[in-house]
């Protein structure tokens, strides 16, 4: 007489799962990620990227490559949400990061809350990169409306960083001059001084430092030391009286780590950016680091500026982007009519 044994059918679901777990760990041995972000990132990322992947393998033996993506914030958001397949979403502005919500249902409203400093692992502002020697003797946003100035900055329709340099000459003419109808006035001069509208940051950078075009470029702190440390001497960083404190945000993108099973390890990036090689790297790489033991290390090389945020001056980004950027808002209004 033959006996067989048989498990109960909890057991044999027990066994198979850890089966599959098994073979799903063994079939993961390597992951990848896409890291979707935005123009002046690609240094921040290169470092942080081999930084983690080293950080990952040592925690659990995977190893995780994470493939890059820049361009202008605006235009990386629309392709996110066109189908490009982000595990993460870096994005410049939270206003960005908001319409993977609100056009996609890619991630959740509360997406903000997820980690700390409403998602923001690092902060920076808007200065004014001139010429060596400064020889247009250009010293505030005043000074960019003046006659015969040529500004250079991105297109505020595609780039998260031009709508921060906006923002941030609007609140300075609001204040100088008393009132949104001045404010919009003297937008309206400084954009009559721009002679080329790049699509991104970057693109900015390269037309004002390689193609030498342009008196002043507004410019995001990072790149504008990156250019100091790059080019040397041919250029000098001008401070502002007052500029906009900027807080780029991160968060997975649900949706696409659901597909793909890579929710864990996403996870685990944007969290690796509050860690102390985290935060060591941004201040490297002229992010303001959000942990005081980072700001300590990198206070020297930031200077202190009077900065006001998007909440105290405009009341959030889905608000100034319905009043500014939005099609027929400030922005189209000023510009159409240049």
């Amino acid at each position: 007489m033959t006996h067989t044994h048989r498990f109960s059918p909890r057991i044999s679901q027990l066994i198979a799962a850890t089966a599959l777990g098994l073979s799903a760990l063994a079939a993961q041995a390597q992951v990848s990620l896409l890291n979707v972000s935005y123009d002046p990132t690609r240094e921040l990322y290169v470092e942080f990227n081999q930084a983690f992947a080293k950080h990952w393998k040592a925690k659990t033996g995977q190893d995780v490559t994470v493939k890059q993506s820049h361009g202008g914030s605006g235009k990386q958001t629309r392709a996110i949400i066109d189908g490009l397949d982000a595990d993460v979403a870096t994005l410049a502005l939270a206003g960005d990061t908001d319409a993977l919500h609100a056009n996609g249902n890619l991630i959740p409203k509360d997406w903000q809350k997820r980690l700390a400093h409403n998602s923001s692992p690092y902060t920076s502002t808007i200065v004014l990169v001139v010429r060596e020697g400064n020889p247009k003797g250009i010293k505030d946003w005043d000074d960019l409306v003046k006659p015969g100035i040529k500004v250079i900055t991105p297109n505020p329709k595609t780039s998260g960083g031009a709508q921060w340099n906006y923002l941030a000459a609007w609140e300075f003419a609001k204040r100088k001059y008393g009132g949104d109808d001045k404010a919009k006035e003297f937008v309206k001069k400084l954009y009559e001084n721009v002679p080329v509208l790049d699509t991104g940051a970057r693109g900015s950078s390269i037309t004002f430092a390689q193609r030498a075009q342009g008196d002043v470029f507004i410019s995001w702190e990072n790149e504008a030391y990156l250019l100091d440390k790059e080019f040397g001497a041919k250029f000098d960083v001008v401070v502002p009286s007052l500029s906009i404190l900027a807080e780029p945000a991160v968060t997975i993108v649900d949706k696409n780590v659901d597909k793909k099973g890579t929710r864990a390890v996403a996870q685990a990036y944007l969290e690796y950016l509050y860690s102390d090689e985290g935060q060591d790297i941004a201040g490297k790489n002229f992010y303001r680091p959000i942990s005081p033991k980072a700001q300590a290390k990198y206070a020297k090389q930031f200077p202190k500026i009077n900065l006001f945020t998007i909440e105290q001056a405009f009341g959030g980004w889905a608000k100034a982007k319905k009043e500014h950027f939005a099609d027929g808002a400030h922005f189209d209004q000023i510009y159409l009519k240049k």
